[in-house]
């Protein structure tokens, strides 16, 4: 069972630009990396216990970009903790549930993650994150 929301995925153009808006509601980057293997850079703003999460292409043919391409800026993706990812998309894919990632992937904050397809999610592209570290 997933233990909380980890983080709300927001693709941008421009995490410079976006950023700007955060900081008129008084909310400030925690930081930010390139994730070179999904071909993105993100930004973390922390919202209590859950981060917003910016994600600006680093090249056009990044699933990103082709998102932004396709539907602008928006919610990307929901994410959500849990522990034992491996067993848990195990567990998911028992079930019917249709996955992007089979196995995990290094992501962002030091995290391993796997995507559900929307599919079988009721349309929102669903992250399962095992969180190496708190926040």
């Amino acid at each position: 069972m997933p233990k909380k929301i980890s983080h709300i995925g927001i693709a941008v153009h421009s995490i410079e630009e976006a950023a700007k808006f955060y900081q008129k509601l008084g909310l400030e980057i925690e930081s930010i990396e390139v994730v070179e293997s999904q071909k993105v850079k993100v930004a973390f703003i922390p919202v209590g216990d859950v981060r917003i999460e910016l994600l600006e292409p680093t090249s056009e043919d990044s699933s990103v970009a082709k998102y932004l391409e396709k539907k602008g800026e928006g919610i990307h993706h929901l994410a959500m903790a849990t522990d034992n990812l491996v067993e848990k998309l195990d567990d998911v894919a028992s079930k019917g549930i249709r996955l992007i990632d089979k196995v995990p992937r290094p992501g962002a904050h030091n995290a391993d993650i796997a995507f559900l397809h929307p599919k079988s999610t009721h349309g929102i592209l669903l992250e399962l994150c095992e969180e190496k570290h708190k926040y």
